[in-house]
């Protein structure tokens, strides 16, 4: 998961140019909000969904194949574990090695398609799960983080500005 105060001034206002352009193409912040909100409070998870679909409120997010149970325990419990390094990939021969090397192969080419119920709103956006770096480099998506993971307050302090202070009268 996204240790979001360990960020640097960069990767924020990059961050919360994503979440920005994202909720645009959504509809606005508040939409963008609903969707995150919506999915924090949906049990089981929403990726575990049979029909490889998630309605919301302002829209849905599809994507092409249903994700079973212990992938995503094993996603959450990859991310708790990696919070600090944010490198996925375990070292070959480790623990674990080939399941973890099996749910990146799996939900690595996949694409989740968020779209607004009305087309009016916007075009929508697409989301990967996972930035790979390099062979032995696999990282969380930022945004994909935002969307399924991240806690709400997160996400909220993410999108409403990065370094706003408040006046002192």
């Amino acid at each position: 998961m996204l240790d979001y105060n360990s960020l640097d001034e960069k990767a924020k206002k990059d961050f919360n140019k994503q979440l920005s352009e994202c909720a645009q193409a959504l509809g606005g912040k508040n939409y963008f909000l609903q969707l995150v909100e919506s999915i924090r409070d949906t049990r089981p998870h929403p990726l575990m969904a049979k029909k490889a679909k998630f309605h919301f409120s302002q829209g849905t997010v599809k994507w092409k194949k249903v994700i079973y149970k212990d992938k995503i325990h094993l996603l959450i419990k990859l991310m708790n574990e990696n919070q600090t390094a944010g490198n996925l990939m375990p070292q070959k021969g480790s623990a674990g090695f080939k399941t973890v090397l099996n749910l990146l192969r799996t939900l690595g080419p996949m694409t989740f398609e968020v779209k607004p119920k009305n087309s009016g709103d916007g075009d929508g956006f697409i989301l990967h799960p996972f930035d790979r770096i390099d062979a032995q480099t696999t990282r969380l998506n930022y945004m994909f983080d935002a969307v399924f993971f991240l806690p709400i307050h997160i996400v909220k302090k993410a999108l409403t500005g990065f370094g706003k202070k408040k006046k002192r009268s």
